[in-house]
């Protein structure tokens, strides 16, 4: 096993507005299409890298409780953080050293209702 993780689903209840957002914030455009009768957007990922996608389907409740997933900063969470508001969501803990080692995180709560955190090592 190379990584834990090799899928995650953001679930949306308003699918356009959050593919505006996480587009927004990540400055990227998400590709979308429509699986198995649910409309999805992907998120970018390189080869062999670890995927995941925003969803809006039955049963899928976007939340603030249970699995929280860390999604890539890129060199500097700094810049998509800052665009957190601005796009609807709420930047929840500020950027915070982990360790030097380990980087920085942050959480935010997107425009669905869902906690999702943010990594990069500066």
């Amino acid at each position: 096993m190379q990584t834990a993780v090799n899928w995650f689903e953001i679930p949306a209840k308003d699918f356009k507005r959050a593919v505006h957002f996480y587009n927004t914030i990540f400055g990227i455009q998400m590709v979308t299409h429509e699986m198995m009768g649910f409309p999805m957007a992907f998120f970018p990922s390189d080869q062999g890298g670890v995927g995941g996608t925003v969803i809006m389907k039955e049963g899928y409740e976007p939340c603030t409780k249970g699995t929280l997933i860390y999604l890539n900063g890129g060199d500097d969470l700094s810049i998509p953080l800052s665009k957190v508001e601005k796009a609807g969501g709420k930047v929840l803990v500020p950027k915070t050293q982990i360790t030097p080692e380990i980087g920085y995180f942050a959480r935010f709560m997107d425009t669905e209702g869902n906690l999702v955190a943010i990594h990069s090592m500066k």
